[in-house]
Formats: structure tokens, C-alpha cells, sequence
């Protein structure tokens, strides 16, 4: 499942770089993900020391999910500069 995951958000961070939008992008289900991620870290670090294997994974796509969450509010910003360029 991990290794899954870690496949498949390198498709969503250039997708979300490319894009140039947050539309279609949910706040709230990143910062929920990022939060399971950093459950996940903390319960191997409780349960079984420091450093296992799984806290490889679980880091990596910790970080993935926080480039993409960056990757969003910059796409918001550009989101807002558009909105102001518009002439109603």
C-alpha cells in the first residue's frame, strides 16, 4: 500500500504543478492525509523505537503530500491573480 501510494503522488504533484490550479484539490483531504502519515510515524516510533524500515516510507510520502499541499496554496495565489486580472 505504501509503495502504492508513493507511485502514485509523484503523478498528483505534477499534475497539481502543471495545472497551475487548486481547483479540483481538496484542503482538507490533504491536511487529513498528512495527518495519517505522521500517525503512522509516530506510532512506529512509540511502538517500536526510533527507526524500522516503515518509517522510510511513511516519511517519504509525508513529504510528498506537503510538496503537493505547498503546491497548492501556490496554485491558489495564482488562482486569486487570475481572478483579479478578469475585466467583468
Amino acid at each position: 500500500m505504501l509503495i502504492c501510494f508513493a507511485v502514485s503522488w509523484p503523478a498528483a504533484l505534477y499534475k497539481s504543478w502543471t495545472s497551475r490550479t487548486s481547483k479540483g484539490k481538496s484542503l482538507l483531504f490533504l491536511c487529513f492525509i498528512l495527518l495519517g502519515y505522521l500517525s503512522g510515524i509516530a506510532k512506529i516510533i512509540v511502538q517500536d523505537g526510533f527507526f524500522t524500515f516503515l518509517v522510510i516510507p511513511y516519511t517519504f510520502n509525508f513529504f510528498l503530500i506537503f510538496a503537493d499541499l505547498i503546491l497548492y496554496f501556490r496554485n491558489l495565489r495564482f488562482d486569486k491573480m487570475r481572478g483579479k486580472n478578469q475585466v467583468c
